[in-house]
């Protein structure tokens, strides 16, 4: 028993999202010397006290973004010039420094959170970070955009092996310009697109489980960016995007299961996902729902050859797909065919069977098969 036990633990979800990463930009932003706000301090009668110039204004301005005075001046101000927005910007994605990559983040949020209030007057702001920035930073952590089903030559022990720090400050941002929906379109559809399969990947990458909590939360609210017409045709985009990406292993179980169902989009969502990964492992063979099921229920347990694995996989995948939206309810026929798979995978395969994922198999479909009973 400890053998196929062990035999099980072996078979483990994970996907390396990043490689090496590539040298960031240089920090240096000689325009915010310049800019208005650092001015009118250089220009104030007080500014004999201080002594601020042009040479060391962006250590003051640095000052003003950790205090949490920066937003403060921009809000009285009404205006965020460009120079002030590419700087914070760039300190929050790249900057190798905790207190300014936080700060700088806070800072940003802070004014798209403003952004999205309906009944305060609305600030100027020269500039806005497009979705193509995102995915430069993106890139530059080391995140591997073209990700394939073999991943292990992908992967790299180097110490400069992805992401950055920054990726927390670079989650809270695109969970922000995503909220901004309502006041302003931050990501044309495609790209809202591309940044759910993104935040899917970095779910399946274990070296990020610390994140899980700003996962959920981009996820969520970049499930929500979409309009309820541009829903309907991208959640099946994604969802057949991601199935011909994901390694037919426990990575796709981990892809569908990171897909918390909060709310009917969610819902759909997960399902959609679950139900394009059966048709890739059937090769699309499948012409319907009906389809599926009649090539999973004649599945011979007793056969040597039967993979228990695969087939832990399939009943799964299925569960997700079936039971997250109404087919079942919606069409008869295919809960009756759903029970009699049940039926077969709890009830064929003895309590005896020790090859490996068998009792996975058989549990897991008794406990289905409860929940079926009317």
């Amino acid at each position: 028993m400890r053998e196929i036990s062990g035999k099980e633990d072996s078979f483990v979800w994970g996907i390396c999202a990043f490689g090496d990463q590539k040298t960031p930009p240089p920090l240096s932003f000689p325009e915010i010397k310049s800019c208005t706000l650092l001015q009118s301090f250089i220009n104030d009668e007080l500014n004999s006290v201080i002594d601020i110039s042009t040479e060391n204004g962006d250590t003051f301005l640095e000052g003003l973004l950790v205090n949490g005075w920066l937003s403060k001046l921009v809000f009285a101000s009404r205006h965020l010039e460009k120079s002030v927005a590419t700087w914070t910007f760039n300190l929050m994605l790249y900057s190798p420094k905790e207190d300014l990559r936080a700060s700088a983040c806070d800072f940003w949020c802070a004014i798209l959170s403003f952004e999205n209030e309906v009944d305060l007057q609305p600030i100027k702001i020269d500039w806005f970070p497009s979705y193509s920035e995102l995915k430069i930073a993106l890139e530059s952590y080391g995140f591997l955009f073209k990700l394939s089903s073999n991943t292990d030559s992908a992967c790299s022990n180097s110490a400069s092996r992805g992401p950055a720090q920054n990726i927390r400050a670079w989650l809270k941002l695109a969970t922000a310009s995503c909220q901004m929906r309502n006041k302003r379109a931050m990501y044309l559809t495609s790209e809202a697109e591309e940044l759910i399969e993104v935040i899917i990947c970095l779910f399946s990458d274990r070296q990020l489980q610390g994140l899980l909590v700003l996962l959920h939360e981009c996820m969520q609210s970049a499930i929500s960016y979409f309009t309820n017409e541009e829903w309907e045709s991208s959640c099946e985009k994604i969802a057949k995007s991601l199935a011909c990406r994901v390694p037919k292993d426990l990575n796709c179980l981990r892809i569908v299961e990171c897909i918390s169902v909060v709310n009917t989009r969610s819902k759909l969502f997960r399902s959609t996902v679950a139900h394009q990964i059966l048709l890739s492992y059937f090769d699309h063979k499948a012409p319907s729902e009906e389809g599926i099921l009649k090539l999973l229920i004649p599945i011979n347990v007793k056969d040597k050859s039967c993979d228990f694995f695969k087939m832990y996989i399939h009943l799964v995948l299925t569960e997700n797909w079936l039971l997250s939206n109404q087919l079942l309810e919606d069409k008869p026929v295919l809960k009756a065919m759903w029970r009699l798979y049940l039926r077969n995978c709890s009830c064929m395969i003895a309590s005896t069977d020790l090859r490996c994922f068998a009792s996975k198999v058989r549990n897991k479909a008794s406990y289905l098969l409860q929940g079926t009973v009317s």
